[in-house]
């Protein structure tokens, strides 16, 4: 049985491929249970559904929200946490993913009138309403960083998407909405569904490397301030090491937790299918 239950679509986050084409590509790799997971977005699970349907895939509804996590209380850490098996037609869940969805836009404002500062720094010409537009129109799902990264590409301001975080987006970056685990939880949990803690190790991502590297003290954090609100733990990601998974899969067990996998696919490049996650890990969801 090949999962994956992390994969990210262009048109409701910051994939590369529409949905349409992420169930398509599925398909063709043989994926048999999976779940797409848009950033702060569920915009999309009714389609998948349709479209898990029609390819005949076992699909479970997602969706990869973004929390602020107070560590420890003077400290605040941006952190990722999966949702999975909720209600789409969740009222509350969907007012608050709107608001999320808002506040977004007026980020993405403030983070071009960084950029104009930066620009006006180095004598380049500054980002317009007009620039902003077109961004925009390049955005099938929730507005995000990754999208101006793609528009400095494509402007060639930058050489590529590494280079745009490095030199403007990581300086000129603005808080995202203060989601907390509390309220994730409650959300998540009111609609139906399950909490599972994202690449809690991922070097490059929002997880909690950015506390410790030391899987020992990661896991502490979470016995101490998350296991209430959680339930469970992503062991296989496409950036984690043999030595975390196994880490991982020990805590889930200790604690009596869900353990899911997933390659945080957004498609540059296709990596869906890819993790070798055994077939026990679908058989902990119930239908």
């Amino acid at each position: 049985m090949k999962i994956d239950l992390h994969i990210h679509t262009r048109s409701c986050s910051d994939g590369n491929l529409s949905i349409e084409e992420v169930f398509r590509e599925a398909k063709n790799r043989k994926i048999d249970f999976m779940s797409t997971t848009d950033h702060d977005s569920i915009d999309c699970q009714g389609r998948a559904i349709a479209l898990a349907k029609k390819f005949g895939i076992t699909y479970i509804t997602g969706v990869e929200l973004n929390v602020t996590f107070q560590y420890p209380v003077n400290k605040s850490v941006s952190l990722d946490f999966l949702g999975y098996q909720y209600e789409i037609d969740n009222q509350e869940l969907k007012s608050k993913l709107q608001l999320v969805k808002k506040h977004r836009e007026g980020r993405a404002h403030q983070i071009l009138e960084k950029l104009n500062a930066e620009f006006d720094k180095e004598g380049m010409q500054r980002f317009s309403e007009g620039d902003f537009k077109d961004m925009q129109a390049n955005v099938d799902g929730v507005f995000g960083r990754p999208h101006i990264a793609d528009y400095l590409v494509e402007k060639g301001i930058v050489k590529n998407k590494q280079e745009a975080f490095d030199k403007y987006l990581a300086k000129c970056n603005v808080p995202k909405y203060p989601l907390s685990l509390v309220e994730a939880s409650k959300l998540i949990r009111n609609a139906g569904g399950i909490l599972v803690h994202a690449h809690p190790n991922d070097p490059h991502g929002t997880s909690l490397a950015s506390v410790s590297h030391d899987l020992s003290e990661q896991t502490k954090v979470i016995e101490e301030y998350m296991l209430e609100y959680i339930d469970g733990i992503e062991c296989w990601h496409s950036r984690s090491d043999a030595r975390t998974t196994a880490h991982y899969i020990e805590f889930a067990r200790k604690h009596s937790l869900i353990m899911t996998g997933g390659s945080d696919c957004h498609q540059k490049p296709i990596l869906m299918g890819t993790l070798d996650i055994p077939d026990w890990v679908a058989e902990q969801f119930k239908w």
